[in-house]
C-alpha cells in the first residue's frame, strides 16, 4: 500500500514540476538556436510617445532622461513625457531641467504604477497630438540607442504590442544584484527568445515595453495589481493580441547592492504573483484545452512556473528523499532517484545554456557560486512575506544613498 502511494505521488510530482524544468530546458535550448531577426528599413519614422512613471526618483531619473535624448531616432518623432506620480521629491523639477514634459499626478486613493500609466494614456489618446506608439520605461533604466528604431521596425512588420531585453546592470562587487542580474537574463530573455521560436507570446515585463496606439485605445490600460505588467500582458493574451519580444533593443535597470534594501522589491515581485495566478490560470488553461491554444497553453506553464531557485531546491528535496526512500529498503525508488537526477542536471542545464545563449559576460558565470546563499536569502524574505498583507501601493525600492548622490554629481 505504501509504495503505491508512493509510486502515485513520484508520478504525480514529476508530471507537474519535473514537466516544467524540462519545459525551462527545451526554450533555452530554442533561445540558443534563435537568430536576430532582420529589420528591413521602414518606409515610415512613427511618432513615439515615451513615458517614464516615476514616485520620488529625483537621484535616479537623470541617467534614464539623457538616454533618451540619446536615442538615434529623429528628435522631432518622439517626446519624452514623465509621469510624476504622488512624489514628495524634486522628481518633477529635475526632470523639467532635463527637457522632459512632467505631468504631475497627485491622487490619495488610485495609487501605483498601473494607476499612473492609465491616467498619462488617457490624456494623451484624447489630445489632438497623435502618437502611433507608446513606450514605457521604468525612472532607474538606461535605454540602448537602437530602441526607437528596432520598435518603428517591428511597428511596420505587424507587431502590436513589445517587449524589449529588460535586463540588469552589471555589479561584480553585489552577489545580490548579480543573482538578480542572472534572473533577469533567464526569465526575461532568454525565456521569451525560447517562446518567439514558437510563435508564443512573450509577455509583458514592465520595463521597455512599447504599445500600438489603436491596441490602448481599444484595449486602455486595465491592471493595477502590484505585476500590473504580468497582468496586462495576460488579458491581451486573451483577448488575442500576443506580446512579440524585441532581442536587439534594451533597457539596463540598477539593482539595489545591499540585500536588506532589495527586499521590498522582491517582495513585490514574488508575492505579487499569487493574485494574478488566481485572477488568470484558470482562463488560460480553458483556452489551452478549449481552443487548443499553444500561447495560452505555454503563458500558463509560465505564469504557475515558481521562481527558478524555488524550484531547484524543490527538485533536489524530492531527489534527496527518494533517496532516503532506497537507501530504506524500497527499491522501486532507485528508477525513479535517477530520473529526478536527471531533472536536476536538467535544470542547471538550463541556466548554463540560457546563458550561453544570451552571450552573458564571466562575472555572471562567476554568481551562479552564490546560488546557495541566495536560496537561504530569500528563505527568510518569504518568512517576512507570510506576516505581511498585500498592498497595491507604489513602494519604490530603496537604493543606496552614496550611489545615488554619486550619479547626481557626475551627471
Amino acid at each position: 500500500m505504501l509504495t503505491s502511494i508512493l509510486f502515485a505521488v513520484q508520478i504525480l510530482l514529476l508530471a507537474t514540476f519535473g514537466f516544467v524544468v524540462a519545459y525551462l530546458f527545451v526554450l533555452s535550448i530554442l533561445a540558443a538556436c534563435a537568430r536576430t531577426p532582420a529589420r528591413p528599413e521602414p518606409h515610415t519614422r512613427r511618432r513615439f510617445a515615451v513615458l517614464i512613471p516615476a514616485h520620488n526618483e529625483e537621484f535616479t531619473i537623470i541617467p534614464t532622461i539623457q538616454s533618451i535624448f540619446r536615442l538615434d531616432y529623429p528628435r522631432k518623432r518622439f517626446d519624452l513625457f514623465v509621469i510624476a506620480d504622488n512624489c514628495t521629491d524634486r522628481t518633477a523639477e529635475v526632470s523639467k531641467s532635463r527637457g522632459a514634459i512632467v505631468l504631475e499626478r497627485t491622487d490619495d486613493l488610485q495609487r501605483g504604477k498601473g494607476h499612473a500609466l492609465r491616467w498619462c494614456m488617457d490624456r494623451l489618446l484624447s489630445q489632438t497630438e497623435r502618437y502611433d506608439a507608446f513606450v514605457v520605461v521604468d525612472a532607474d533604466s538606461v535605454i540602448s540607442s537602437n530602441f526607437l528604431y528596432v520598435m518603428n521596425c517591428c511597428l511596420e512588420q505587424g507587431a502590436k504590442v513589445m517587449q524589449s531585453s529588460d535586463l540588469v546592470s552589471p555589479q561584480p562587487t553585489s552577489w545580490n544584484s548579480e543573482m538578480t542580474r542572472l534572473g533577469f537574463v533567464l526569465y526575461n530573455h532568454v525565456r521569451p527568445l525560447g517562446r518567439q521560436v514558437i510563435g508564443c507570446s512573450a509577455g509583458l515585463r514592465g520595463n521597455g515595453m512599447c504599445f500600438a496606439a489603436e491596441v490602448l485605445r481599444s484595449h486602455p490600460w486595465q491592471a493595477y495589481s502590484r505585476t500590473e505588467d504580468l497582468e496586462f500582458g495576460l488579458h491581451l493574451l486573451l483577448k488575442g493580441i500576443p506580446v512579440t519580444f524585441v532581442p536587439d533593443a534594451g533597457v539596463l535597470a540598477t539593482m539595489p547592492q545591499n540585500p536588506q534594501l532589495a527586499e521590498s522589491q522582491r517582495a513585490r515581485w514574488e508575492g505579487g504573483r499569487f493574485p494574478v495566478i488566481k485572477k488568470f490560470a484558470s482562463p488560460l488553461l480553458q483556452e489551452a484545452l478549449l481552443r487548443h491554444s499553444l500561447r495560452c497553453a505555454d503563458a500558463f506553464i509560465d505564469l504557475v512556473t515558481p521562481p527558478l531557485i524555488n524550484l531547484m531546491a524543490l527538485v533536489s528535496c524530492v531527489l534527496f528523499v527518494t533517496v532516503v526512500l532506497y537507501v530504506a529498503g524500497l527499491s522501486s525508488m532507485l528508477s525513479f532517484a535517477l530520473i529526478w537526477t536527471i531533472v536536476f542536471v536538467c535544470g542547471f542545464l538550463h541556466m548554463f545554456i540560457g546563458l550561453y545563449a544570451a552571450r552573458a559576460d564571466k562575472s555572471l558565470y562567476k554568481a551562479l557560486f552564490h546560488l546557495p546563499r541566495f536560496t537561504i536569502w530569500k528563505a527568510f524574505l518569504y518568512l517576512k512575506l507570510v506576516q505581511r498583507g498585500e498592498t497595491k501601493e507604489w513602494i519604490r525600492t530603496t537604493r543606496e544613498p552614496a550611489v545615488a548622490h554619486e550619479k547626481s554629481a557626475k551627471i
